[in-house]
């Protein structure tokens, strides 16, 4: 397909700087055969079948950006972590994105506080950091950090970020983004989902800053998409054999836990998953097939993007238009802290 065929025209004023007064006050859209319908988050769990089987994402956001100066000198520098490359405790090895006034170069000298860091490999767009401390360094890096908010949001991390730009069943450090569609649930409302006898399993995809990479492909298939550290275990593996045992739906919340699920296929059962412990680079797109989830709650996503694309393997693009157009009209609030879509059923 061609990147263009995922445009649209997104106000700005509708893009969501701040999350909803409570997560599950944010708006719902669902997307049905005969039409939209305009819901709640917290309508949720009436609107999920019996039986059917919800699959979270259990990742847990870094507070990934470090601000700081160099040594010598005390020039202001920035460091956004992503992903830890070695080491543990005192010292460890990082790969990370860094913005300074002049170019960063290896051997250079920062400082944190309490937490230094040397500069030990320069490849294009990224550094190796070396980071230790008086202490360990992940504290450190907790201590210090702030959350790393979208680029979009166009603002700084508030206290209030720190709870609200992470999901309430977050157990696995490792992303540098949220999330987002799990960011609406609550424990009374997973509470809820029990009471209805929805069975509830989890997935850890560390969500790269791939994911806000703007595709510049002009065909979709020619872009090249990010990797991002996948584990699917056991207990997931085993929650979707016996959802398709008593013919139950395979709910996905995010576009990050129908990427685990489906690069977790199973190639010789249809419909099943296996276990899987590494790197995915899987890019979704129409033409695709989804062999695994069902239906999907997710939340609105940015122009021409990898996720809107995924969003249409469940739509198909000419449905995805209009409820986008829906939703822009009704004003729904777009991005990471904006309201959701919630897709029942595979219509594409």
């Amino acid at each position: 397909m061609l990147t263009r065929e995922l445009s649209y025209e997104l106000p700005d004023d509708l893009i969501a700087r701040y999350p909803a007064p409570e997560r599950e006050s944010a708006r719902l859209l669902v997307v049905e055969r005969q039409g939209e319908l305009h819901r709640r988050i917290s309508q949720l769990p009436e609107l999920i079948p019996s039986g059917a089987l919800v699959v979270l994402n259990d990742t847990k956001v870094l507070r990934a950006r470090l601000l700081g100066s160099r040594l010598p000198g005390g020039g202001r520098v920035e460091l956004l972590l992503l992903r830890r490359l070695s080491g543990a405790g005192h010292r460890e090895r990082w790969s990370a994105i860094g913005r300074a006034n002049s170019r960063l170069r290896v051997g250079a000298r920062l400082s944190f506080g309490p937490l230094q860091a040397t500069i030990e490999a320069v490849a294009p767009g990224t550094l190796e950091v070396e980071l230790w401390g008086e202490g360990d360094v992940g504290t450190l890096i907790a201590e210090r950090g702030e959350v790393p908010l979208p680029p979009y949001l166009g603002r700084a991390a508030e206290p209030a970020d720190a709870e609200r730009y992470q999901t309430s069943f977050a157990r696995h450090l490792g992303s540098v983004a949220a999330p987002t569609a799990g960011l609406h649930l609550t424990e009374r409302l997973l509470t809820a989902l029990a009471a209805r006898g929805i069975e509830v399993a989890y997935v850890t995809l560390h969500v790269g800053l791939g994911t806000f990479r703007p595709v510049t492909a002009e065909r979709l298939a020619d872009h090249d998409m990010h990797a991002e550290q996948l584990v699917v275990a056991e207990p997931a593996v085993a929650a979707v054999a016996r959802a398709r045992a008593r013919g139950a739906k395979v709910v996905a919340v995010g576009t990050t836990v129908v990427r685990a699920l489906e690069a977790a296929a199973d190639p010789l059962r249809p419909g099943l998953i296996q276990p899987f412990h590494g790197e995915t680079r899987l890019l979704l797109y129409p033409g695709i097939e989804l062999r695994v989830v069902d239906a999907l709650l997710t939340n609105f996503h940015q122009p021409g993007s990898t996720l809107l694309a995924l969003v249409a393997c469940f739509l198909g693009l000419e449905r995805l238009r209009a409820a986008y157009a829906v939703a822009i009209q009704e004003r729904y609030r777009f991005l990471s802290y904006g309201d959701a879509l919630w897709i029942p059923e595979r219509l594409a």
